[in-house]
């Protein structure tokens, strides 16, 4: 399935011109609030016309302007979750799961209702009605509602951003498995960056109403340009990484990078498996020669490949380690009294208690 999107529309003051294709797995609609990105979910949800472009699905035509076909969004077979449940509060989770299927013209379908109910964990859940549910399981059961109308894509917006921090972490590998297991395109919103680097595939960043980029979330998070709009506080290289080992003594697993080992927390996936870690600016310390009697555990060997702007207290510096762009932010103190410059030998620290469960995301499928 393939979900490709080249519309212009205006509304009020505000003006969106978008365009890009996604497949299966999770491309993230990525911005700042106020850029544009429920309406264009909406655009393509049907629940908006656009004034001028086209969305396609699988090839088939959701909406043209200059054929003048518009497909409603009934007969989009497009799913759509929202920032809250919207679940029916005097129906228990069976019957809200089962008014999903009526969507679904293939009628009665038992198993795909039973792969819904294990795929979510909601085996132990289909008695209870919605008010006696947390967070975490009302959008658990609103994306099970989804999945049982039998949609070609799904659009989920902002799921997790009513959620705290436990209620997250709760629903976030049921969201990988989602993306892994149904193998449909999901165009999901967020302003979050962690979200993104442990679900999405393909990142399309979004800045008053305009697509400013699109591209993986390492090759979008590791470009110095892009601070403005993706947020200079969380700025911060995405890497991918296998599993080498295990410390159980120390509770650390040992990955390898292709500019050297990382240690972090311990991890409950096996030797050879792959991850993202994502290593935030701030996190990095830079050093001219090697490090001795530090506490630190990761030191990563690179050289000054960029300086951004010094004109302020802070500077951003991209690394080049091994073929890995890592990103420090130090102080322009600290760039002058080093010497620093394209092409510089450094030597990059990074705290393991930096890069916790939600520092690290999975590829698809591995």
């Amino acid at each position: 399935m393939t979900l490709a999107v080249d519309i212009r529309h205006a509304q009020g003051g505000f003006s969106l011109e978008a365009r890009f294709a996604c497949d299966a797995g999770i491309t993230a609609l990525f911005g700042r609030s106020g850029a544009g990105k429920t309406t264009l979910v909406n655009l393509i949800a049907g629940l908006i016309r656009p004034q001028s472009g086209r969305i396609l699905l699988d090839g088939r035509v959701l909406a043209d302007t200059a054929a003048g076909s518009f497909v409603p969004p009934h007969r989009r077979r497009i799913g759509y979750v929202f920032q809250e449940g919207r679940l029916f509060p005097h129906l228990n989770v069976r019957q809200n799961l089962l008014y999903g299927r009526w969507f679904n013209k293939g009628g009665r379908d038992a198993a795909g209702f039973s792969h819904v109910v294990e795929l979510l964990g909601l085996g132990d859940l289909l008695l209870r009605r919605p008010g006696n549910l947390s967070g975490g399981e009302k959008q658990r059961v609103a994306i099970g509602r989804a999945l049982l109308a039998r949609p070609h894509a799904l659009l989920m917006d902002e799921p997790l951003t009513s959620l705290d921090v436990a209620r997250k972490e709760e629903i976030l590998p049921y969201l990988e498995r989602l993306r892994d297991e149904t193998k449909l395109p999901i165009v999901y919103v967020s302003h979050a960056i962690p979200e993104v680097t442990r679900l999405a595939d393909t990142v399309v960043l979004l800045s008053e109403g305009r697509v400013q980029a699109v591209g993986s979330i390492a090759e979008l998070s590791g470009r110095l340009d892009l601070f403005p709009l993706t947020g200079r506080y969380e700025a911060g290289a995405v890497l991918e990484a296998k599993v080498q080992s295990h410390d159980a003594a120390y509770g650390l697993s040992v990955l390898r990078l292709r500019a050297g080992t990382l240690r972090v927390p311990l991890l409950d996936l096996a030797p050879g498996s792959i991850v993202r870690p994502r290593i935030r600016a701030r996190d990095v310390t830079l050093a001219l020669s090697p490090p001795q009697d530090t506490s630190a555990l990761n030191i990563l060997p690179g050289r000054v490949a960029e300086i951004g702007d010094a004109s302020g207290a802070m500077v951003d510096i991209r690394l080049d380690c091994g073929g890995d762009m890592l990103l420090a932010r130090i102080t322009r103190l600290s760039l002058e009294r080093l010497g620093l410059a394209p092409g510089k030998r450094v030597y990059a620290m990074v705290k393991t208690v930096a890069l916790d469960r939600r520092s690290l995301g999975r590829p698809e499928g591995r």
